[in-house]
């Protein structure tokens, strides 16, 4: 059993992503889901409550631990001393894009894997980007999100 780093933005975390952490946690011995610290982007939510919501909705998986981090993925995944990257793929352009990131990590990081977990059939279609343009036109986004996330989001869109 090895230590897997789950990376994303999770802005916010969604139940499609709730659903890879899950079977992850079920293969590997240790996950850690990494946030992303991307400041070309302007994200809905800051780091430190991306953090704090996916802790909440993983606090049940006593092997995941959730950190945020920035910079390249493979140096953060040395840190961490994972062994593998988990990458959930929707869709045939899901693939070819993380097959090159993948191709491209193992260049520079030769003993970092990749694993792709293909996404529940129920979330194929989902993001978060999907999500915040649902709710920014205050559609029902319960559906998509833990109830406490939705919440949040709600929140967020109306402040």
């Amino acid at each position: 059993m090895a230590t897997a780093v789950y990376p994303g933005s999770f802005d916010p975390v969604t139940l499609g992503h709730q659903d890879i952490i899950e079977r992850s946690s079920k293969i590997m011995e240790k996950v850690i889901v990494g946030v992303l610290r991307n400041n070309s982007k302007s994200p809905l939510f800051s780091v430190k409550e991306r953090v704090n919501m996916l802790l909440d909705v993983t606090s049940h998986l006593p092997n995941v631990e959730v950190r945020a981090f920035d910079g390249l993925l493979v140096d953060f995944v040395r840190q961490c001393r994972g062994d593998v990257i988990i990458r959930g793929l929707r869709a045939i352009t899901d693939f070819e894009y993380e097959l090159q990131l993948s191709q491209t990590n193992r260049v520079i990081a030769p003993e970092v894997d990749t694993i792709f977990l293909t996404t529940n059939l129920k979330y194929s279609y989902l993001s978060s980007s999907i999500v915040k343009e649902i709710a920014m036109y205050h559609g029902d986004i319960s559906a998509f999100l833990h109830p406490d996330i939705a919440h949040k989001v709600r929140e967020k869109m109306e402040a």
